[in-house]
């Protein structure tokens, strides 16, 4: 019987040492972020998207050369099939079909590698502002920063808990930081070149 106490008596006070170290619900700080604010507004996305879309456009310039090439062929093979016989005709049609089909592998090539390097780009930015939020949660001293938006993962929060707004302005700053640093490095080679 006094073992049992004795360990009750342990027990008891193993558990009401751990209520004093572990953090009452007015002890932790939580915020959330809206993520699809933050990606919509985030300076460096938008950058980024730009810049993809040109590079996408310059990629997409050969092949576009190429189905007008076609087209203007297809369009004239009717009129000229008349003028120069059946015979000829189909060869020259089994010809554009077989370049029709090239066209089409070539620009579903062209439309994979172009999702691939879009994803790739969407990734690493996104991983770079979970990094930055973690960061930015430890600085500040937040147990929890959770995310709403497309993937909603808070169904209710105080208006006060939004931290959305904050961390957007401190990445925007940050990014146009950056980004003026490498202008001002620039301008100086530039100069250099002109003389």
């Amino acid at each position: 019987m006094k073992k049992a106490l004795l360990v009750l008596g342990i027990a008891l006070a193993t558990i009401s040492c751990n209520k004093e170290n572990s953090p009452t619900k007015e002890d932790v700080k939580t915020a959330y972020i809206d993520t699809s604010v933050l990606i919509e507004k985030y300076e460096k996305f938008k950058d980024e998207d730009e810049k993809f879309r040109v590079k996408s456009q310059e990629m997409g310039r050969p092949l576009e050369n190429k189905l007008k090439n076609f087209q203007y062929e297809a369009q004239n093979f009717q009129r000229d099939a008349q003028i120069k016989g059946m015979a000829w005709a189909q060869q020259k049609g089994a010809e554009l079909q077989r370049r029709e089909q090239e066209l089409q592998m070539e620009q579903n090539a062209l439309m994979q590698q172009i999702q691939i390097e879009s994803d790739s780009i969407r990734v690493t930015l996104i991983k770079s502002i979970k990094d930055y939020i973690k960061d930015y949660g430890k600085k500040n001293g937040y147990d929890y920063i959770y995310g709403t938006g497309d993937n909603a993962t808070i169904l209710y929060a105080k208006d006060g808990y939004d931290i959305t707004e904050d961390v957007l302005k401190l990445l925007n700053d940050e990014f146009k930081a950056g980004k003026d640093k490498t202008a001002t490095k620039e301008e100086p080679k530039k100069e250099e070149t002109k003389k």
